[in-house]
């Protein structure tokens, strides 16, 4: 398959590698997508493989970027689709209506697991919450505000043991408002018996979760996190493009979608800086690209180590290939903003988030944004799940038929003409309305924080 008439690489739709379509000079550029990938380090002939052995990355330091603004005409629709959602009371819209418990520190992980199992609540463990530093130890007590505000959870419990630094008392100032009936605490260290204490709490949270009930939610309401994780030679002429095209068509009809994984834009970084709003968005896009490359700089790693070996097996050469592949899950749509890690979801339309592309990582920061499902493409397969549905969607049918316990959705009809843009669309709606994905009905859901500074 020839992707881009400018190309002069083509995939082979067997093993989703690359093979030149005419010869290709030392030095010269690797062109896919319409876009350089890296350059040739040997002469390569017509028809031969082009991979690791004989093509590198372009990819280097900062770079200085201009503002040229260059938006797609997708007008926008009027819709009367809806989908079945709880409605809080603060007029959040959630698409589960859970219980779940929050941990303000990582010694009480086994209590919260155990008051889990005893009352079918959800939670997440997590190490951190005490004898971290700085930002580190903000952005943990901004993670955990996103999951307890996420309307997906109609009762929170904020579990805490009382002596660490994110103790419950300093929690609350960073958490802000909250609804007493929804929001509950319980420092362990001030009870006799934990669990019976929290068992009761979160009998009462049940009580008011099942006060709500679904009712028809404009689809305008929905937010969608867009995350790829074990991509292949398919993930960017499958299903990256399917799900760039359902983000445009949700944006249209008022919705919002958030991209994130900044690794995973560097070589494509340019595609989505012409599509900024405006230069005050053109301008944090680039500082999102620029600190992220400072990052690795800063612990002496090169910005180019991706991608992974299961990548380059799947037929992926270098990170700008893997970029263009990943950016495609944005679809066209003009960036209306740009979120820090810990900051919620405010605007309608397409936003980039800050964040690395480690999938745990990854998934809970969309989530914590507020994001009430995300859509994660795989090609070489993985089984897991943030606290929201994580709708699984394979680039290859051999995946989707291997795997049917960890895929919900095949995209690779798409390799073949088929858009299934529709298809999926009603398939996110009915998601949205209470169908379980593959990782809700297997219990795998995760979250890892994500931290740059020392440890005490």
């Amino acid at each position: 398959m020839l992707i881009n008439k400018l190309d002069n690489v083509e995939v082979n739709l067997e093993d989703g590698h690359k093979y030149a379509v005419r010869d290709i000079a030392s030095g010269d550029n690797i062109i896919k997508f319409g876009n350089p990938i890296g350059h040739a380090t040997c002469d390569i002939k017509q028809g031969e493989h082009v991979h690791s052995h004989n093509m590198k990355t372009n990819l280097s330091g900062n770079l200085e970027y201009k503002y040229e603004p260059e938006f797609y005409d997708i007008p926008k629709t009027e819709c009367d689709r809806t989908f079945m959602g709880y409605v809080r009371e603060n007029g959040d819209v959630g698409i589960r209506n859970e219980i779940w418990i929050i941990n303000t520190v990582g010694c009480v992980n086994k209590v919260a697991k155990r008051l889990a199992e005893l009352t079918g609540a959800y939670t997440f463990e997590h190490p951190f919450g005490c004898s971290q530093l700085g930002d580190d130890h903000k952005n943990t007590q901004l993670i955990l505000k996103g999951l307890v505000n996420h309307p997906n959870a109609g009762g929170v419990l904020v579990l805490g043991l009382g002596c660490e630094n994110n103790n419950i008392e300093e929690f609350k100032k960073v958490l802000g408002e909250y609804n007493p009936n929804r929001v509950r605490f319980l420092n362990t260290q001030d009870v006799e018996d934990e669990i019976s204490e929290g068992v009761k709490i979160i009998d009462e949270l049940k009580c008011y979760a099942n006060k709500f009930e679904r009712v028809p939610v404009p689809v305008s309401k929905l937010k969608i996190g867009l995350k790829c994780g074990g991509s292949d030679g398919y993930s960017g002429i499958s299903a990256n493009p399917l799900v760039g095209r359902l983000s445009d068509k949700l944006i249209l009809m008022g919705g919002s979608c958030v991209l994130t994984e900044v690794p995973e834009m560097f070589g494509a970084e340019h595609l989505l800086m012409k599509r900024a709003e405006s230069k005050a968005i053109f301008d944090k896009t680039v500082s999102l690209i620029n600190n992220f490359k400072d990052y690795f700089t800063r612990h002496n790693q090169v910005i180019y180590e991706n991608p992974s070996p299961g990548n380059k097996k799947g037929g992926i050469t270098t990170l700008e290939e893997k970029s263009l592949g990943c950016v495609q899950k944005g679809g066209l749509s003009t960036v209306v903003d740009v979120l820090k890690m810990g900051d919620t979801l405010t605007k309608n339309g397409l936003s980039l988030m800050d964040g690395p592309g480690n999938d745990i990582v990854a998934i809970t920061n969309l989530t914590t944004a507020g994001v009430h499902m995300v859509l994660f493409t795989t090609g070489r397969g993985t089984p897991v799940g943030a606290p929201v549905p994580t709708v699984k969607i394979a680039t290859n049918n051999t995946l989707a038929e291997k795997k049917k316990g960890w895929i919900d959705f095949d995209a690779s009809p798409v390799l073949s003409g088929s858009l299934l843009t529709d298809e999926l669309f009603d398939y996110i709606i009915e998601v949205a309305s209470g169908t379980e994905t593959a990782n809700e009905r297997n219990g795998y859901r995760e979250i890892s924080i994500f931290k740059d500074g020392i440890v005490l």
